[in-house]
């Protein structure tokens, strides 16, 4: 269940079956889907399309391999954790051109994901050792407390397209590390980066049926699921409806669960900001992966008296980065991962343009003379130009929705409280960016910002070490850090006699 794909200049084999009890296989009813090649929209591979059967079998697997995985030293998942990590390194610039075959996505952003994903398999090869419990002498001095943990038990994965290793490598490693077996949904646009994971991990020496890997062409084939008592955690990153969506289901069956939904991100400029750097730090924020990250800059809330510095300054920036197909050496922003996902950006800007932003970079015109600008470019690929508005207000509609497009938004405020309650009115707080040059007023600022994750004087906060995670609307439970091991453990208490 392999075939070879052409990336960039590299033949590169991957697997097209499903992942189940440690072998590759085709699914239950032989169907396929088709990947497509963003950078031209055409289809280019076949892949196993997962059934409710196979989906079923994936479970009666993980169910039987649960509790000698569970059994399993700290340095044995240890170990295995640390191959993976090795592994993922080691074939970097396969991963990196799978991913940008499939998504689209320029290759320094797809190597830079690589990279960040193998830290979470060095970090949770570390944290699978540090498991401990608790011995205490309660109140009253009548008997002991004692506390441990144990693996939650079989999972569910279901991950997103736009960040196809690390969306997985955040799930499975810290399951890895804490004894539960794992089944992964990866999103049908981006599913051979999954697959070519899934085949390192079996190299790392993952146990069959500790890790399956399910492509499907329909989502509920693998969210059935959820109706199984045997299944114990469902971990889910993408929309808020779907995730709110299958969250309720879960709960049908006192299920833990891990959310991590949608945001909508303000980007603050503080008056007393360094303008250079805040320019700088808003591209980080904004353009990685042509804009489609879930913790992407979404509303730039920029000082009056620093507005028009700004927006020269991204202008100029944005002007820069160069568009093709992502696997092509140079390309600094790929094309959007579909019609779709095309179409949507498409649509919000032309609805600020109606209700009153002015275009200051790319546009609707710009989308228009694509061709005609940009010959070299296959006019049946997802293209977007890097864009720029300024004039935008609170109520726009572009201010309301996570735009997952190269399109920089720019709303002015006149004091700090106004820009505070415009960055917090919203349902979403997953994460927020603020930049100013006076500590004590910016770390005050930053505090008082409704997200679970707040970067200051900087456009990127990710970190396999650190808790990942959002508030409100945006998410339940932590991912990464400390903190993410705990999601795939339940802690028991052991009342001791005196």
């Amino acid at each position: 269940m392999h075939t070879v794909v052409r990336a960039g200049q590299r033949d590169i084999s991957v697997p097209v079956g499903l992942l189940m009890g440690g072998r590759f296989v085709a699914g239950s009813s032989g169907e396929t889907f088709s990947v497509f090649d963003a950078s031209t929209g055409q289809p280019f591979v076949e892949v196993a399309s997962a059934t409710e059967e196979d989906a079923r079998t994936a479970l009666e697997h993980a169910v039987a391999a649960q509790e000698e995985w569970a059994a399993s030293t700290p340095m044995e998942r240890s170990e295995i954790l640390y191959r993976a990590f090795e592994l993922v390194k080691q074939h970097t610039e396969e991963l990196a051109l799978l991913q940008s075959l499939e998504l689209g996505r320029a290759l320094p952003d797809s190597t830079g994901e690589v990279g960040y994903g193998a830290e979470y398999f060095r970090w949770f090869s570390q944290q699978a050792m540090a498991i401990r419990g608790d011995y205490r002498v309660p109140p009253a001095g009548v008997g002991r407390i004692i506390t441990h943990h144990r693996p939650v038990g079989p999972v569910l994965a279901i991950t997103p397209w736009n960040f196809p290793l690390a969306m997985i490598a955040r799930k499975v490693a810290p399951a890895i590390a804490a004894g539960c077996t794992i089944i992964v949904k990866p999103a049908q646009m981006t599913p051979l980066t999954a697959l070519y994971l899934g085949e390192l991990l079996q190299e790392a020496g993952v146990p069959e049926g500790v890790v399956q890997i399910l492509p499907t062409k329909s989502a509920k084939n693998i969210s059935v699921l959820l109706d199984d008592d045997r299944l114990r955690k469902l971990t889910f990153t993408g929309s808020t409806e779907v995730g709110q969506m299958l969250a309720s289901k879960a709960m049908e069956k006192s299920m833990r669960t891990s959310l991590e939904l949608g945001g909508n991100a303000p980007f603050v400029v503080l008056e007393h900001a360094d303008v250079d750097k805040a320019v700088t730090e808003a591209l980080a924020a904004k353009m990685r992966g042509a804009g489609q990250v879930c913790v992407a800059g979404n509303r730039f809330l920029v000082h009056e008296s620093l507005a028009e510095e700004f927006t020269r300054g991204v202008v100029a920036k944005m002007g820069e980065y160069v568009m093709g197909p992502g696997t092509r050496e140079g390309v600094t922003m790929g094309p959007l991962v579909s019609a779709e996902e095309r179409d949507k950006v498409a649509a919000l800007v032309d609805g600020a343009v109606k209700e009153g932003a002015t275009v200051e970079l790319g546009g609707p015109e710009a989308l228009a003379a694509l061709g005609e600008e940009h010959p070299e470019l296959d006019p049946q690929g997802y293209w977007y130009p890097a864009t720029v508005l300024s004039g935008v207000m609170p109520e726009f509609e572009i201010a309301n929705t996570e735009i997952f497009g190269p399109v920089l938004a720019i709303q002015t405020f006149s004091d700090e409280d106004e820009a505070l309650r415009i960055a917090n009115d919203t349902p979403f707080g997953l994460a927020a960016y603020v930049c100013g040059e006076k500590l004590a007023r910016t770390m005050s600022f930053a505090e008082k910002m409704q997200a679970g994750m707040v970067a200051v004087n900087r456009g990127a906060l990710s970190d396999a070490t650190a808790p990942f995670g959002g508030v409100k609307q945006s998410g339940i439970g932590r991912e990464g850090g400390f903190e993410g091991l705990g999601e795939y453990l339940d802690t028991v208490y052991i009342a001791l006699e005196s």
